[in-house]
């Protein structure tokens, strides 16, 4: 059987940060509407909107949790990562043309016999700072086979 080994075991460290930011186009509501199905009318519907508390559309909280998720596997801990879980926390609508920005914070590194898991605090905040969307996610590196 193949051994295998983080390929990040020697830089990976609690406190390290991975970062992510992006604006929030309708365009992105509209293709993330379409690919899941989700056309709830919060979303989709501009005149129903205007009579929620919102007043006006706002893009689906899942979306900054793809970010988060774009985050782990391109960041922190990057490239080749498998994401294990994630809770997530929405407090603040996201509208259209908002720029978010992802923080993911290594909190926990806990080994096990085969590979590492890597707990994350994950954030998210908009341009005035208001966290929209928050959790904690697990991931284990990218691994790679141990050479003799």
């Amino acid at each position: 059987m193949t051994e295998y080994q983080s390929i990040y075991d020697d830089v990976i460290a609690i406190g390290m940060v991975g970062e992510f930011s992006k604006r929030v186009t309708e365009t992105d509501v509209d293709d993330f509407a379409r690919v899941t199905g989700d056309y709830n009318s919060m979303h989709m519907n501009e005149s129903f909107a205007k009579q929620t508390r919102f007043h006006r559309r706002i893009a689906h909280g899942m979306i900054s949790a793809g970010m988060i998720s774009a985050c782990v596997g391109m960041k922190m801990p990057g490239p080749g990562a498998i994401y294990l879980n994630q809770s997530l926390r929405f407090s603040h609508p996201v509208y259209f043309d908002d720029v978010l920005v992802v923080k993911v914070t290594v909190t926990k590194i806990e080994a096990k016999p085969h590979f590492k898991i890597v707990t994350l605090a994950t954030t998210v905040t908009n341009q005035n700072g208001e966290v929209v969307t928050s959790g904690e996610a697990q991931a284990i590196p990218a691994q790679r086979p141990v050479t003799a």
